[in-house]
């Protein structure tokens, strides 16, 4: 019965690590991706160095380090933990064929001192001689060659538990230093961080020393936010209408345009999806958390949601999307094959919008200095539609946004992280 639990638990074990492996790569994953935007991040800041930053400019950017900074040494957290349940389990294989081979040593040490003391061909021969017929003469030498045939099988045994002890040992000693390796690039992580929330407590308090000069920079943030999300609401209800109104003319029944002119009355803000629009939704929703970031570097400024204000944490800055600050013409890429929409400028600039519809849900792609694509065209996953506009003030960023219907939906938890 004993043996019969520490099977199942052993198999259990075994389950457990299969699925620890396939997190393991899933966070190594994520951590290469966390490491790339540190790096595009740094090299931004080295590019920008020699020029005149504002206090904004660096909280900004010490905000973004800050959250990198805590993202990693998170990431790092989890890997450390499972390589100790990983080691935990490598120990108790490690275990068990211990007092396997024990054993197995034990009976085969046994065996090879019986066969020791019956080792002469004389004793072998009279054990058979002195059967009592020749059916139990036959029966000895079947026993003689099973014996046999048994002794070199549990010697083939102890060398195959032999050798998975080995690899097991050389694993388990693989692992802890991996978790080593871990736990020290996690103080270093530490270290950085407590550095860098020191620097931005010092650019804090020195712009509370004068909050009114910055209160002009404060609302014209809050007032660009609010203008950038009622663009891309009117946008995307424009873009609504527009699909609905194709949608409706594809039809080739009257049942057909029936169902969309209905579904359209009862719920206008939303698209009326069709066979092929909602094959399409399936698809794009299929592959949450696997879509490709829009641009090849970048990290993000900006999260999506509600924000504090880098410049005083009572206010808060919402955002509907993403802000992915990259390199100057950097390329904009879609995140999945779709169909695109009106491109609309954007008021006061000659940079652009262009949102791609897939089924039911929209990708927006906001502040494009040029486009490659027009209405209508049909893109695949990657393909380049633009370059990313550059500030007077010299920051390239791209905002993007993931939308069901008008329903704004976090980014970060659909590209891959």
């Amino acid at each position: 019965m004993t043996r019969f639990f520490l099977t199942i638990l052993l198999i259990g074990c075994t389950t457990l690590s299969w699925g620890q492996t396939d997190q393991q790569k899933k966070l190594e994953q994520r951590k290469a991706q966390i490491l790339k935007e540190m790096k595009t991040l740094q090299g931004l800041v080295n590019s920008e160095s020699k020029k005149e930053k504002t206090v904004v400019s660096k909280i900004s950017e010490n905000i973004a380090k800050i959250k990198l900074s805590e993202k990693l040494i998170n990431t790092t957290q989890k890997q450390t933990k499972l390589l100790t349940d990983d080691i935990y389990t490598n120990q108790l294989k490690i275990n068990k064929l211990n007092r396997e081979l024990k054993l197995l040593k034990e009976d085969y040490a046994n065996m090879v001192v019986r066969a020791y003391k019956n080792r002469s061909e004389q004793s072998r021969i009279m054990f058979i001689l002195s059967s009592q017929d020749f059916l139990q003469a036959y029966k000895r030498v079947q026993y003689m060659k099973q014996y046999a045939s048994f002794r070199k099988i549990q010697g083939d045994e102890i060398r195959n538990k032999t050798l998975q002890l080995e690899e097991l040992n050389r694993t388990l000693g693989g692992q802890k230093t991996a978790k080593e390796t871990l736990l020290t690039q996690s103080e270093q992580e530490k270290e950085k961080l407590k550095k860098d929330k020191e620097e931005q407590e010092k650019l804090v308090k020195a712009i509370q020393k004068d909050k009114k000069k910055y209160a002009g920079e404060i609302k014209k943030m809050q007032a660009e936010a609010k203008d950038i999300d009622k663009k891309i609401d009117k946008m995307i209800k424009d873009a609504i209408a527009e699909a609905n109104r194709k949608a409706a003319a594809k039809a080739t029944t009257v049942a057909e345009k029936k169902e969309i002119a209905a579904a359209v009355k009862a719920e206008p803000n939303k698209i009326a999806l069709t066979k092929e629009g909602r094959l399409i939704a399936d698809n794009f929703k299929a592959n949450k958390g696997r879509l490709p970031w829009p641009v090849k570097e970048g990290y993000i400024s900006v999260p999506y949601g509600d924000q504090p204000h880098p410049l005083d944490k009572t206010l808060k800055i919402h955002n509907s999307g993403i802000d992915i600050t990259t390199n100057p013409g950097t390329s904009v890429r879609a995140v999945f094959g779709g169909e695109v929409g009106k491109i609309q400028l954007i008021q006061g600039s000659m940079n652009k919008i262009v949102y791609i519809q897939h089924g039911n849900y929209l990708t927006v792609y906001y502040n494009l200095a040029s486009i490659n694509v027009k209405s209508g065209d049909k893109v695949n996953a990657n393909e380049t539609i633009g370059t990313v506009a550059t500030s007077p003030s010299g920051k390239t960023v791209l905002k993007f946004c993931v939308m069901q219907n008008t329903t704004s939906l976090n980014p970060s938890s659909w590209v891959v992280q």
